[in-house]
């Protein structure tokens, strides 16, 4: 049977039933539920101090009225560092790397946005497909460009984790492959090649963290363009 780089990535299923459901809910698993009681614990201190400096860095461009996305945008960001994370463990799936799931995240979400820019202040959600001062000949292309590059948005959002998770993974499991194949015939090259593995998978570690918070990001982005 010939090996298959791209298997890792099709949603595992157990007598004919899909486990990607299970592998979306197994985060939530993992975080406390609320409390009532005063818990002095120092993993839930840790993430406590996480939660509130990423509230905080993200909320910090928008307005009043932006606030109330902060319960929204945080749960996205712990969620989506939770599935990548989870999928770097081994015999696990990686949910983040179908664009379907990421674009069921960053669609509805964007389109909320959109809305809410054009609900509260129309002139000015807009004002954003003509820049002011453009000359009258170019009018016309500016805004078929703008609005092309407001619809892309999503789709950027989507493409843009799925691409670089997706590329860590068969990035992790080449260099694995050769590490394994390498055992036998080259048991120094092999070691070296382990090395380099395991400072991938650091870099992986970085790269699931950075790209949930590069996702979140650019929806605050996008939300303090309309409130």
């Amino acid at each position: 049977m010939s090996l298959n780089f791209f298997n890792q990535f099709l949603s595992p299923s157990l007598l004919g039933l899909p486990l990607i459901a299970l592998a979306i809910a197994t985060p939530w698993l993992i975080l406390p539920p609320p409390t009532t009681r005063w818990l002095s614990n120092r993993l839930l201190a840790l993430q406590t101090w996480f939660v509130r400096r990423f509230t905080h860095q993200l909320m910090q461009p928008l307005n009043l009225n932006g606030h109330k996305w902060a319960p929204i945008l945080t749960a996205l960001m712990l969620f989506l560092i939770s599935l990548n994370l989870l999928g770097l463990l081994p015999y696990t799936f990686t949910p983040t790397t179908q664009l379907s799931l990421n674009m069921a995240f960053a669609l509805p979400l964007w389109l909320t946005t959109v809305l809410i820019g054009l609900l509260n202040q129309p002139a000015i959600a807009l004002s954003h497909f003509l820049p002011e001062g453009t000359p009258t000949p170019l009018v016309p292309i500016l805004i078929i460009i703008e609005t092309i590059s407001l619809f892309i948005r999503p789709l950027a959002l989507g493409v843009r984790l799925t691409a670089n998770l997706t590329a860590g993974h068969l990035l992790m499991q080449l260099i694995a492959t050769a590490a394994f194949v390498l055992t036998s015939t080259l048991p120094s090259i092999a070691l070296l090649t382990s090395l380099i593995l395991l400072l991938l998978t650091l870099l992986e570690v970085a790269v699931a963290m950075i790209q949930a918070y590069v996702f979140v990001l650019l929806l605050s982005l996008y939300l303090q363009e309309n409130v």
